[in-house]
């Protein structure tokens, strides 16, 4: 009789209509249910979606020199490193930041003897599963493989709860004023998808066309030619933006950096 006079939602449609009415009825914060719509939508993602692509990996060759893998951790401001054999393809372990570190006191230590074990998913595995499988086995990284076998990319706990909780910003992260874009630790620049074409010229002093498109997100996909998926790089005039997350069918973050002059265009 109950379920007959107020009947429950009937869909993740109407689901999502219901917290927005009580959103809209102040039952709950909009902080809320933003974290409640984004559990519903993980359940229909896998790791191929959340994933960083496999060019975008910061990865450490096994054969190289310390000082040398030294300077990329600093460089890159990681706390977990895949490490390679070889081939880019060949992952033999995941190297802590602060194990390396060992090193400087002990330089006998062999680097292979501080890997710890790489966790291997396919791009198709649910985020839901993934996550429990991060807390059940307290790993932090995985290596992502295509149907091929080949790596495909990366993918962290941290990129997983991205996905409830929005991003995740770093506290070394330095916002420049209102615009969306950041300074991130390596001096490149972290932009909004959502960010006006006129923030991006006055902080990289160019002239992007901002006539025809109200969000460099929006110019960089007219360029090129579709929504460009995390992982993909695409050149605009100077400029080079990296997908760094993507959401809704958007871009929600680019990396932003100078394109060398004799590169060509993404």
């Amino acid at each position: 009789m109950l379920e007959f006079l107020h009947p429950g939602p009937d869909s993740k449609n109407e689901l999502m209509e219901t917290l927005a009415e009580a959103e809209q009825r102040e039952l709950i914060e909009p902080e809320s249910r933003q974290m409640l719509e984004g559990v519903l939508r993980m359940a229909e993602l896998s790791a191929g979606d959340a994933m960083v692509a496999a060019p975008r990996m910061d990865l450490l060759d096994i054969d190289s020199p310390y000082d040398e893998l030294l300077g990329i951790v600093i460089d890159t401001a990681h706390s977990r490193f895949p490490v390679f054999e070889g081939h880019r393809d060949n992952i033999i372990g995941i190297l802590l930041a602060k194990d390396l570190l060992k090193m400087q006191r002990a330089p006998e230590l062999n680097l292979r003897a501080l890997l710890r074990p790489a966790v291997f998913v396919p791009e198709s595995k649910g985020l839901n599963e993934l996550l429990r499988e991060f807390r059940s086995n307290r790993s932090h990284l995985a290596i992502v493989i295509d149907e091929f076998g080949n790596t495909a990319g990366l993918i962290t706990i941290e990129d997983v709860l991205e996905e409830i909780v929005g991003e995740i910003e770093d506290e070394f992260d330095e916002q420049s004023s209102d615009t969306g874009i950041y300074t991130l630790a390596d001096g490149s620049q972290r932009v909004a998808g959502d960010a006006s074409i006129a923030a991006v010229n006055g902080a990289f002093g160019t002239a992007l066309p901002d006539a025809d498109f109200d969000t460099i997100g929006g110019l960089v996909a007219h360029e090129h030619g579709r929504v460009p998926r995390r992982g993909e790089t695409v050149r605009v005039a100077e400029l080079n933006f990296a997908v760094m997350l993507t959401r809704g069918g958007a871009v929600r973050w680019f990396k932003v950096t100078r394109a060398q002059a004799d590169e060509t265009s993404a």
